[in-house]
This record gives structure tokens, sequence and C-alpha cells, in this order.
């Protein structure tokens, strides 16, 4: 039963960190979707790609082959391509993500118990996902930084708006 709650809890914080920047990305415009603050920064859109690129690497064949593709190449995910478009990272944005989910929702509590590898290091497929969350958290975050940023006093809260929280803990009791 753990493992069932384990699994279900896994995909809906996943999906929270997944709505939470795509709400963050729909609030920029197509120039601050890919600029930078500095020339070591990166952009919402190379953060997005990156990530597309570890989702498809990660989770295709979870269970049966290394996380690190030997297709992959994660050096050219920080790199903005001359004809890149919003709309053809956002594509590989969301094959990522549907990646993610159709892998976890063919999980099994018994499959948490495997071993699985990433770039040959042995985890337990529980660490593996937990990695992973923690791994799209800390990205997630700097897209919503990114995006509020950009966004300026056009930006509509994620969350609990400023001064909001007496009022919303009221709404919930």
């Amino acid at each position: 039963m753990i493992g069932r709650l384990y699994l279900d809890d896994a995909i809906r914080q996943l999906r929270k960190l997944k709505s939470q920047a795509d709400q963050a990305i729909a609030q920029v415009d197509g120039a601050s979707f890919f600029a930078v603050l500095d020339p070591e920064s990166n952009s919402i859109a190379i953060i997005a790609q990156h990530l597309a690129g570890n989702m498809r690497s990660r989770w295709t064949d979870f269970l049966t082959s290394d996380g690190e593709k030997p297709d992959r190449d994660r050096d050219s995910e920080f790199e903005t391509a001359s004809d890149a478009t919003r709309d053809a990272v956002l594509a590989r944005w969301e094959d990522g993500w549907n990646r993610l989910f159709d892998a976890l929702r063919s999980l099994t509590p018994e499959d948490l118990e495997r071993t699985v590898r990433v770039r040959g290091e042995a985890l337990s497929a529980i660490a593996a996902i937990n990695r992973q969350i923690v791994h799209y958290s800390s990205h997630v975050g700097q897209i919503v930084l990114l995006a509020k940023h950009y966004a300026g006093p056009e930006w509509k809260t994620l969350s609990i708006p400023r001064g909001g929280s007496r009022q919303f803990n009221a709404s919930k009791m």
C-alpha cells in the first residue's frame, strides 16, 4: 500500500511542478522566453529544453536502460539554436513530461524496489524518482523566478498573494 501511495503522490507533486512552470511560462512573451539575464545565465527556453532532454533520457525505458541515454547531447541543451522557436521548445517540453508521466503510471509498487542506473550509478527506483523530483523542482523555481522578473507588474501569482495568508487560511478552515 505504501508503494502505491508513494507513486500516486510522486505523480501528484510532479503534476503540480509542471502546472506551476506552465503557468509561469504562459505569462512571458516570446522575447522574454529566450532572454538571459547575463551571459552565464539560462533563459526559460534553455531550462525547458534541458528538462525536456533530461526527461526523455531518464524516463525512456526507466527500469531497463541507463537513465543517461547514449544519444543524449546534454551540452546542446544549454545552447539556443538559431532557428529555435517557442513552439518547438514547448513541444519537446510536453514530450518530456508525457514520457515522465507514462513511465510513472506504468510502475507498480513492486517496481520501487528494483535497481535502475543513471550514468552507471545503481539507484533504487525510489531514489531515482526522488532525484528527479529534486532536480525538476530546482529548475521550475528558476523558471518561475525568471518569468516573474520578465512579467513585472503584470505577474499573476501562482500561490497565495502577498498579504493574503490570513484570508487564505481562513478560507481553508
